[in-house]
């Protein structure tokens, strides 16, 4: 399986009154991605609150995904994220998640015992995920504002090597990084950009694709920057650089989940609050992320 393009990690919706999932938004969300170039959908990352998500809500909202991309016919693929805390629990979500009609599922570390989190540790853990996984793991580097345990470039590079370990999703913005994983991993192994702020140099220091939380509600310009730059037209891909990362920067660096759900509500589609003890944005922060999405 080869991992390259945009991909959106969708939003779960809820609904305000009773806080159970908006299933008809979610649905209306999903359309509208998928009217989209996108390579494929990511279900549970951080912005779509992954960590928040009940066992049973996985299984229906991955299931509904996948009905509706096997209705389209076009190959393209749904990822979920599995991470736990422990190895246990992270193989029965990856397990699961394949049952419930996912391609791959995406993997962060687990850091609540973050001190003793050690380089072996952590390779022990994501060996015996990607052993016990029915299908191929992606690691996640988290971005920097949530993350309790790095994965250190020597540690991916030995993973890349596993058979059933596809890629990384890197968050780190730094296209330096980028192009030392791309040169050190496996060859085959996908590294994806995991911030549309650094979409096109991570696309120009080797990167394969990305998974960016503005193509949660902009998947479009993230998608055309894609191809620009794989068409060689990076003059055109630069200039639409710069309108994506103000996106980037104001709503999703931001506000996080809450700026990713109210963009969508301003746009016209389902955002809604988040699940506590997330908040949604006060009437000042909406209104900032409406001044950021004014130049979109």
């Amino acid at each position: 399986m080869q991992l390259q393009g945009v991909f959106a990690p969708a939003t779960t919706p809820f609904d305000s009154g009773t806080g159970e999932l908006d299933i008809t938004g979610f649905c209306r969300n999903m359309k509208f991605l998928l009217s989209t170039p996108l390579a494929g959908i990511v279900l549970f990352g951080s912005t779509g609150e992954g960590v928040l998500i009940e066992e049973g809500e996985r299984a229906r909202l991955l299931e509904i995904t996948r009905d509706l991309m096997d209705e389209m016919l076009d190959g393209r693929l749904l990822l979920a994220g599995t991470g736990a805390e422990s190895t246990r629990a992270t193989i029965h979500l990856s397990r699961s998640a394949a049952e419930a009609g996912a391609d791959a599922v995406l993997v962060q570390p687990p850091g609540y015992f973050r001190s003793l989190m050690t380089p072996a540790a952590l390779e022990a853990h994501f060996t015996a995920v990607a052993d016990g996984s029915p299908v191929p793991i992606v690691l996640y580097q988290v971005p920097v504002p949530f993350r309790s345990v790095e994965l250190g470039l020597p540690l991916i590079a030995k993973l890349s090597r596993h058979p059933n370990i596809i890629g990384v999703k890197d968050s780190t913005g730094d296209a330096a990084a980028l192009a030392e994983l791309v040169r050190t991993c496996s060859e085959g192994f996908s590294v994806l950009v995991g911030t549309a702020a650094a979409l096109y140099e991570g696309l120009k220091a080797g990167a394969s694709g990305g998974i960016l939380g503005v193509a949660a509600f902009a998947p479009a310009p993230c998608c055309e920057i894609y191809r620009l730059r794989r068409a060689g037209a990076d003059a055109e891909a630069k200039d639409l650089q710069a309108v994506v990362a103000p996106l980037h920067k104001a709503v999703v660096a931001g506000f996080s989940v809450p700026g990713v759900k109210a963009a969508l509500d301003i746009l016209g589609l389902t955002g809604g609050p988040p699940r506590p003890p997330l908040t949604p944005l006060g009437p000042a922060d909406r209104a900032a992320v409406a001044a950021a999405l004014s130049g979109y």
